[in-house]
């Protein structure tokens, strides 16, 4: 149920807005903090940096994010959305993180300790997980 919910929502993401959940998280991102770099970006999503990456130059060609060098430092490449992004963004069903890590959000302390312990026992039934799922948004699996 967990997963045929969250696959509905981003679905309905994807109906409505035309990009991926993982798309659309990232442009929420970066609409609430504009100028951020693409490592930035993949550290509040808690993905990799390279995954982050990738994501972003999807934006950029679809011309929903723009990259802008600093003044300051060239090095420097910020992050910001399009107008057309901003539509989009108005239009968005939420949360645009995806219905999983919202829910989770919104779990006592306690619940998130017992929450953890149990996913920790399923991971060992299942032996020979992959730690780098650990890296890749759920909208993209």
């Amino acid at each position: 149920m967990i997963f045929g919910s969250a696959r509905n929502h981003f679905k309905k993401i994807e109906d409505v807005c035309g990009i991926s959940g993982s798309q659309l998280w990232i442009l929420k991102e970066v609409d609430k903090a504009p100028g951020q770099g693409v490592t930035e970006l993949a550290n509040k999503l808690s993905i990799h940096q390279t995954t982050s990456s990738l994501l972003v130059e999807k934006l950029v060609t679809k011309n929903l994010i723009i990259k802008e060098r600093s003044k300051e430092d060239q090095r420097r490449v910020g992050l910001y959305v399009t107008e057309e992004a901003k539509n989009i963004l108005n239009i968005a069903p939420g949360p645009a993180e995806g219905l999983l890590p919202s829910a989770v959000k919104s779990l006592s302390k306690e619940t998130l300790e017992l929450l953890n312990k149990g996913l920790a026992d399923v991971l060992i039934q299942l032996g020979g997980h992959d730690e780098e799922m650990a890296n890749q948004p759920l909208a993209d699996m």
